[in-house]
């Protein structure tokens, strides 16, 4: 059920987005979910098939990358690619991949940013049944997460949570703007980073 402001409706109707803040959304690393993407197969369901959540201070490019990728998908929920997909995407601006993670993971080399498949927090919305696995003594589903941490321990900058029906392709736009090297337009360095960021002038 849809019940805030619908900001985004995709032509055909099987892609939205929608800013939920003000709905008293749900956590995802302590931090209020502001953005809830979602997608569905076909416009009979009044139900998404997969949901991706994204926390204020996500950068823009990121979540612009995502939607523009999910503008693009002719079938916005089917299954393509593997996995392998987002972490050689990662891989490829110079993230490490972390072989100690039981499913994949990959993390920028100051660590202070991470990709992770694993199980999803609770309240992530996926409507396959199917993709719920065999974890410890019950079942879980299986999903990309990300999230950003100046320091051990400090307080996240952002998180963003992808139920597990979100097609690969489209988590690998998501993780080619998050580590790319690119100078982006800032008019504010966040307080806990600055330190840690590279500043170019702007042409």
């Amino acid at each position: 059920m849809v019940r805030s402001t619908v900001l985004h409706i995709s032509p055909d109707a099987l892609r939205w987005a929608q800013w939920v803040l003000a709905d008293e959304p749900f956590h995802l690393g302590g931090l209020p979910v502001a953005w809830q993407v979602s997608a569905r197969s076909d416009t009979t369901s009044s139900l998404a098939d997969w949901s991706a959540y994204f926390t204020p201070g996500v950068p823009g490019e990121v979540i612009t990358e995502f939607l523009l990728a999910l503008d693009q998908c002719s079938q916005p929920t089917t299954l393509y690619d593997g996995p392998e997909l987002v972490l050689a995407t990662a891989a490829g601006n110079g993230w490490l991949r972390d072989a100690d993670q039981p499913h994949a993971a990959a993390m920028h080399p100051t660590f202070t940013a991470r990709l992770s498949l694993g199980e999803v927090p609770p309240l992530i919305q996926d409507a396959d049944p199917s993709v719920l696995t065999a974890e410890g003594d019950g079942q879980v589903a299986i999903g990309w997460q990300a999230w950003a941490e100046p320091a051990m321990g400090a307080p996240y900058l952002w998180a963003a949570s992808f139920s597990a029906s979100v097609p690969h392709r489209l988590v690998a736009a998501f993780a080619s703007s998050l580590s790319s090297t690119a100078p982006v337009l800032r008019r504010v360095l966040p307080e806990s980073t600055r330190d840690q960021l590279l500043c170019a002038p702007a042409n």
